[in-house]
């Protein structure tokens, strides 16, 4: 079978980047069509390499694809599968608050996703959650979706030895600051486990990391390191480093609805993972089974969760062991895309 993947995606995406991976490893070909979306002209190009392209069976219109969809179902006869992925709508308007909720921009971003999905044969979504909210908001016929959890790169992350270069507990976190991952709370948590050995790192930049720098400073926060946005193949000597890995804490209605991509790359490298009790991760965790949870929003009860586990060494390992037997039995690249060869091959 060969597969048309179309778009301005960005190919070392780690949506992207697993989606392919996995189609590879099933013996799927694939046909890359795609160009840079800052280019000029970037939907004409398309259009010209699509001209180039003689046969395929379907298309997959990566992430970000919205804006390309009208393009892809004017060009393609075949099934077009619409990787989703997030609302631009939502991730906009009420996540990031870039804009307002009244404004000619969520019409645009509302209008984006409902074209997108109305376009679509399929549509994938990493969580049963984020399917519930686009068949409200954007009255989509709930039939046309497919959850595909997020997964991460088994080549980068996996197991490995590295000595740590501390003898304190080390909590990491990395990501690109937007409010869904509460990044406030991890730093009042980091204020209240000043006495008790523990250490932060945190990896990476974005919207909050001045207010979260800011706040830092406000709170004479010692045990916090900011470092720079890295390479994963930098990031994972960090992750092996670490005791707890920490996935997100906002408040968002957004974050109630994602499970994210540092969830699944601590629990492949097995780490134990500490994030918010929300009902997308109950979808697949088990709390103190296989993660702990804490509340969204609360700093205290974050310092909490990672107290246990640095007293606890064997719930510790247990999470962490639960966890990487969870990534191999349902998370690698080659078993998430076998539930997309169903949708293929239909």
């Amino acid at each position: 079978m060969k597969v048309c993947y179309f778009g301005i995606y960005n190919p070392n995406y780690s949506r992207n980047k697993e989606l392919i991976k996995g189609l590879k490893e099933n013996g799927i070909e694939i046909i890359g069509c795609r160009v840079e979306p800052t280019e000029k002209y970037k939907y004409w190009k398309l259009f010209k390499k699509h001209r180039k392209i003689k046969d395929y069976d379907l298309m997959i219109v990566g992430f970000p694809g919205h804006s390309v969809m009208p393009l892809a179902r004017l060009i393609c006869k075949k099934k077009i599968i619409f990787d989703a992925f997030v609302s631009l709508y939502d991730s906009n308007i009420f996540d990031r608050k870039a804009y307002s909720p009244h404004g000619l921009k969520a019409l645009k971003y509302w209008l984006l996703d409902w074209l997108a999905c109305k376009l679509a044969n399929k549509i994938l979504l990493d969580t049963d959650e984020h399917i519930k909210y686009f068949v409200k908001t954007f009255r989509i016929k709930k039939e046309k979706f497919k959850r595909i959890f997020v997964g991460s790169d088994d080549s980068i992350f996996y197991p490995r030895d590295h000595k740590k270069e501390t003898d304190k507990f080390l909590v990491h976190f990395h990501g690109k600051y937007i409010p869904l991952q509460g990044i406030e709370y991890i730093v009042e948590a980091a204020k209240l486990l000043e006495s008790e050995n523990v250490q932060f790192n945190l990896i990476g930049k974005g919207q909050t990391y001045s207010m979260a720098v800011d706040l830092t400073k406000k709170l004479n926060v010692k045990n916090i390191n900011f470092i720079n946005p890295m390479t994963p193949e930098k990031l994972v000597q960090y992750i092996a480093q670490a005791d707890v890995c920490l996935g997100i804490f906002g408040e968002t209605q957004k974050a109630t609805r994602v499970v994210p991509n540092k969830a699944y790359e601590a629990i492949a490298m097995k780490k134990p993972l500490i994030t918010a009790d929300t009902p997308a991760v109950r979808e697949l965790f088990k709390n103190r089974e296989n993660c702990l949870l804490c509340n969204a929003a609360d700093s205290k009860d974050l310092a909490q969760k990672i107290l246990i586990l640095k007293n606890n060494p064997e719930l510790r390992n247990k999470i962490a062991e639960n966890g990487y037997k969870l990534y191999k039995a349902k998370l690698t690249p080659r078993l998430l895309v076998q539930q997309l060869i169903e949708i293929l091959v239909s």
